[in-house]
């Protein structure tokens, strides 16, 4: 190809890209200007026509449609679509030292909750010394009466928690909220990992990248530790509602991955208290179930009656210790937004710490001063329900019309125990690739990670699901509402990131902003794009 034309399609790729100025770029520092430990990625995807990388991605979307990889959109426009689940193949990096504070306050966060949690179904000391409102508890929905005094084999409820996060202008991570009840998105994170190495495998063999691919066999590690006492070789399984579930692939996806049988709830039945698979082989017992369905549906004869995705009698066995479920049934008032304020106390309270995570300010629409300040200020704030999730129920205030704000007043007030409020926050923003536009746009991200908690175990997966706002100026990056995703590359250590290249007999090494060339005359070093 022609070079003049060649190097006026590759800049039309980021030409038009603008650093924002209100928002923190994780990819550029200044215009054309990556971060130190993007420098390496970038020049590899200069590299690219923008014929050429048009191409790369429609691989990238082959490998998500080969692997049935979908999602439901539920938006007005396009409500129950199915629709291939948007990669981006720029990667969002996360170098070594910045992941392991990460790491750190992380496992702070989920032991922390797990001994909330604990407290609130046994002792209740944490209430007693009003350090959280005790009708804060009592009134969440998802807090259950019937998991009182029931202390689980391994003493953990929250098995698999789930952490959002966002990075501000600050240059600091926040927690947007806790999952701590069935976290889902594990599945494209894997996903967007092979996605990435069939499309972009010389690329990628050029970094230090952590691997996310063990995370079903830590998954099976943590269920297997906190099986009923006695039972040296578990029967794990994971139970479903069935295929018309919006995460069944995620379902199927780790069955098969853990080689564990994935269940309903009519191939499982209790008999004495404890729980039987039906095999073509006659019955077999079950002795850890990692359930993807609610509370509400898990046991008819404990919880709605009329449900006919549970398993009946299946509270019965987890009572006697004859079965373990995770997560725990009733975990999901800690994770409830209007108890998210007061996480920093409930670590304080229990591990004597200091939180090592940020927390956003957070107004209870039950307090009177709070609720005047929502009131008055809700085209500064985001206004949300606490009991619901994926993006839905949600009012931007600086985005919302007066007739919006108007009936979010109304609905704030007639229901105050359902809403909270945060300040809007400044979402960190990641070089995307537009479909339509055909170049790089900067677009809100956040994160999701993984935390695994067992009988003497913790493990936090490497990586995460990044989730990216593909609407322009969007705040909302859920995948239900039109977002996409990338792979986050967690370093092995900050100072790894190398590109080998070849051209007319001479051999260089590309590493952090450096060159070290091999040719005919020698050695020589010296910057990767000298002017």
């Amino acid at each position: 190809m022609d070079a003049a034309l060649r190097q006026n399609q590759i800049s039309d790729v980021f030409k038009n890209y603008q650093i924002p100025p209100h928002f923190l770029d994780e990819v550029f520092q200044n215009p054309g200007e990556a971060h130190p430990h993007y420098q390496a990625v970038f020049q590899q995807f200069l590299d690219f026509t923008k014929d050429e990388f048009k191409e790369l991605n429609e691989h990238a979307k082959m490998s998500f449609f080969n692997q049935g990889i979908t999602f439901s959109v539920y938006s007005e426009e396009a409500k129950g679509v199915e629709r291939i689940f948007p990669f981006d193949l720029f990667p969002r990096i996360i170098p070594a030292s910045e992941w392991a504070r990460l790491e750190e306050g992380i496992i702070q966060r989920c032991l922390a909750m797990n001994l909330f949690i604990e407290d609130i179904y046994t002792k209740q000391h944490i209430l007693r010394d009003k350090v959280v409102p005790a009708e804060l508890i009592f009134s969440s929905k998802n807090y259950l009466k019937a998991m009182l005094d029931i202390k689980p084999v391994g003493g953990i409820y929250n098995h698999i928690s789930g952490t959002d996060l966002i990075k501000h202008r600050d240059g600091q991570y926040y927690v947007l909220e806790d999952n701590l009840r069935c976290p889902s998105g594990i599945s494209y994170v894997l996903s967007n990992r092979v996605a990435m190495k069939r499309t972009l495998f010389q690329l990628f063999r050029q970094f230090n990248v952590n691997t996310v691919h063990e995370y079903p066999q830590e998954l099976l590690a943590t269920m297997q530790s906190v099986a009923p006492n006695g039972i040296d070789a578990p029967t794990c399984v994971v139970l479903t509602p069935g295929v018309y579930n919006s995460a069944y692939f995620e379902h199927a996806f780790l069955a098969l991955t853990m080689g564990v049988p994935l269940v309903e709830g009519r191939d499982l039945y209790v008999e004495k208290n404890f729980v039987y698979m039906k095999t073509i082989n006659g019955p077999k017992r079950v002795d850890v179930v990692y359930r993807r369905l609610d509370d509400d549906f898990l046991d008819p004869m404990t919880f709605k009656p009329d449900s006919m995705l549970g398993v009946p009698g299946i509270m019965a066995a987890y009572k006697k210790g004859n079965v373990n479920l995770l997560n725990a049934p009733g975990t999901g008032f800690a994770d409830d937004k209007a108890v998210y304020a007061y996480v920093p106390d409930i670590i304080r309270y229990y591990l004597q710490q200091e939180p090592i995570l940020n927390n956003v300010h957070t107004y209870r629409c039950e307090k009177e001063d709070d609720l005047a300040y929502v009131l008055e200020n809700m085209d500064q704030l985001v206004v949300k329900p606490v009991d619901e999730s994926g993006g839905y129920g949600i009012l931007i205030g600086n985005k919302a019309t007066k007739e919006q704000l108007s009936e979010f007043r109304h609905r704030v007030t007639e229901n105050r125990r359902k809403y909270i409020a945060q300040p809007i926050m400044a979402l960190s923003m990641h070089a995307t690739f537009i479909e339509g536009e055909d170049q790089f746009e900067p677009r809100h991200v956040d994160l999701r990670t993984f935390t695994l908690l067992g009988k003497d175990r913790q493990f936090v997966l490497k990586g995460g699901l990044s989730r990216v706002a593909l609407k322009k100026g969007s705040l909302i990056v859920n995948s239900s509402q039109g977002g996409g995703s990338k792979d986050t590359w967690v370093l092995m250590d900050d100072g790894t990131h190398m590109a080998m290249h070849q051209d007319n007999g001479s051999q260089s090494m590309s590493q952090n902003g450096q060159t070290m060339t091999m040719g005919p005359e020698g050695m020589t070093m010296g910057p990767l794009n000298p002017e």
